[in-house]
């Protein structure tokens, strides 16, 4: 959800997902199917193949940018400084 989410113009299919967040394809599937019920994936077939996008109409997406970018911020800004000392 968050690479849909602060991407929305990012489409994928499921192996290529999967080797860009280091994810078993068959939990993706899994997951895509959820987020593709629940509308916030919007499913076009190309050949024998599903390629995900974000719904841009999804009614909450901007709420859903919006605390994916402040988490990822609030956990780069905890994140030890290193020393040398």
């Amino acid at each position: 959800m968050v690479v849909f989410a602060k991407y929305p113009d990012f489409k994928t299919h499921v192996r290529a997902l999967s080797k860009l967040i280091k994810e078993d394809p068959g939990n993706i599937q899994r997951e895509l199917r959820r987020l593709e019920k629940g509308k916030f994936l919007i499913v076009t077939k190309r050949g024998n193949t599903n390629i995900y996008q974000t719904n841009k109409q999804f009614p909450i997406l901007k709420e859903l940018q919006n605390i994916v970018i402040k988490s990822q911020q609030m956990s780069s800004n905890n994140k030890p400084s290193k020393t040398i000392g």
